[in-house]
């Protein structure tokens, strides 16, 4: 049985509810070179890890 991270279901959401609200991007929960941890990097960076990550909003 593959140990799965008990607070999520899906990494890429988690990884970018860890973006907004701040967290560093190395707070990733997943080991390297695992599935997950490539899904939630991209759901961190906003992109899938083939295309350059989404610029913030101007907020003005």
């Amino acid at each position: 049985m593959s140990e799965r991270h008990p607070s999520t279901s899906d990494p890429a959401r988690e990884g970018a509810r860890a973006r907004a609200h701040g967290r560093p991007k190395d707070a990733c929960p997943y080991p390297a070179g695992s599935p997950e941890r490539r899904a939630w990097l991209e759901g961190y960076d906003g992109a899938p890890d083939d295309r350059a990550p989404d610029l913030p909003a101007d907020r003005t």
